[in-house]
């Protein structure tokens, strides 16, 4: 059977094979069993009180059935129940550690589109789980749960002030004010659509919002960092100094300048890393980064005496790498930026408020600020119906991949990546002219095609 977490969580159609009320309920007691079992006895006779446990979603409407029956997973197994209602992901992570609960969980499916779901874990401290941990909890999926009777029991509570809290935290990210700065805000109908205008008005930003109107159905559609051509269309239309583009659950940013040029996660983290090492604030002036990032990124990087830590793709793997070598900064081209200072998860609202207060701090304009790096011509190209197992193996796919490397030499690169879900390798090439790129990456897939063909 295939695993049943992916790179975050687990995901799928609601109310269709995978994401059910029936498995929302399942994980949620298993979750419950293994994040809590044993850990918690001595605490809750010595503190009189059950495990606690933050529950939050966006705004897709199959998220009210789902989330409640994680509830009442939760409840049925001896755990207190904060239900934050419609927060981003951030947020739900910053709150499990503001008030110190066990574990969270967050119902969302992020970017994609309205009728998928999912449900992700956080640990103690907001930090999100490790493999290990998550195939524990698929393990317990089919064993006795925790089945407390009368006092025993949990109860389910609505947190009334997690939007409120979240965004003064938000707030005293800031060491300067925003005032006079014009924003265009993207909420993508989703998560952001309260919490994003408010911080960025109340931190001084003359914000008009687009995709701030979620009915349940519409989250992603047509907005959003997925859909960028509205927002650009705003800020030109409107004169705004920049656009913030969110996903569903605003873990992501992705920016606008004022001519209506899009500013990708590689180019924000390109602008935070440099800001925060003139300030001294960039932990061994080193920056976590995945595969995917641009050659460009690297360039830059390196022309400001700044280190890569390179990462599998997936934010948790940025994370993980951070923590590891005590980093500040690190992220993915997509637009998952993570502040160690600040968060312990991709922070979209975070992110766009730490350079809105870049532009703020130095008076340039984004695409000034944007202009340290040079962003180099990416292709991508998936061949599909392939054995991606067996990629690595194949010597004359090696061969050609080393070919190409050697003549690109230090003006290109090249990345050859299998999925890990469905039979499937990427194929990625960066030169400095984008039909250099293109003839590669077409070479290469057509090898991968030839060679990996399944029967």
């Amino acid at each position: 059977m295939p695993r049943l977490f992916g790179t975050d969580g687990v995901r799928g159609l609601a109310n269709g094979e995978v994401i059910t009320a029936d498995l929302a309920l399942g994980l949620a007691q298993a979750a419950a069993y293994v994040l809590t079992r044993g850990r918690h006895a001595d605490q809750v006779r010595g503190e009189g009180r059950r495990p606690r446990a933050v529950l939050a979603r966006d705004p897709r409407v199959s998220g009210e059935f789902i989330s409640a029956a994680v509830a009442a997973g939760l409840a049925s197994s001896g755990i207190d129940v904060l239900d934050a209602g419609v927060i981003p992901t951030p947020a739900a992570a910053f709150l499990v550690a503001d008030i110190d609960a066990d574990f969270g969980v967050m119902v969302s499916a992020s970017h994609n589109p309205a009728p998928d779901n999912g449900i992700k874990f956080f640990a103690i401290g907001g930090v999100k789980l490790p493999d290990e941990v998550e195939d524990r909890i698929e393990a317990a999926l089919g064993q006795p749960k925790l089945a407390p009777t009368g006092a025993g029991v949990g109860r389910i509570r609505r947190f009334a002030d997690a939007e409120d809290r979240y965004l003064l935290h938000l707030l005293g990210t800031l060491d300067v004010r925003l005032d006079g700065l014009k924003v265009v805000i993207d909420a993508a109908h989703g998560a952001a659509a309260g919490v994003s205008p408010q911080v960025f008005t109340d931190a001084g930003a003359r914000v008009t919002v687009i995709g701030a109107d979620p009915d349940g159905l519409n989250i992603n559609d047509g907005v959003g960092s997925t859909h960028l051509e509205k927002l650009q269309a705003t800020v030109r239309l409107t004169g705004a100094d920049l656009g913030i583009a969110h996903d569903g659950d605003a873990d992501r940013c992705l920016a606008v300048d004022a001519h209506g040029e899009v500013i990708d996660g590689d180019q924000i983290m390109a602008i935070l890393a440099i800001s925060l090492q003139r300030r001294g604030r960039l932990a061994h002036d080193t920056l976590a980064v995945t595969t995917m990032s641009n050659l460009g990124l690297r360039v830059a990087m390196a022309e400001h005496g700044i280190r890569l830590v390179q990462t599998a793709v997936g934010d948790r793997y940025v994370l993980e790498a951070m923590g590891e070598h005590g980093l500040s900064l690190g992220g993915e081209q997509s637009g998952h930026i993570i502040f160690s200072e600040h968060a312990t998860t991709g922070d979209g609202i975070l992110t766009g408020l730490q350079l809105a207060a870049e532009m703020a701090r130095t008076g340039r304009s984004l695409a000034e600020l944007a202009s340290v790096m040079t962003v180099y011509p990416q292709v991508l190209v998936n061949v599909r119906g392939v054995d991606h197992h067996a990629l690595h193996a194949d010597e004359a796919i090696a061969d050609a991949v080393r070919r190409h490397e050697a003549a690109l030499g230090d003006d290109g690169r090249v990345l050859l990546r299998p999925s890990g879900t469905e039979p499937l390798v990427r194929v990625m090439v960066e030169a400095r002219e984008q039909d250099e790129a293109q003839r590669i990456a077409d070479e290469l897939a057509g090898i991968v095609r030839e060679r990996l063909a399944l029967p």
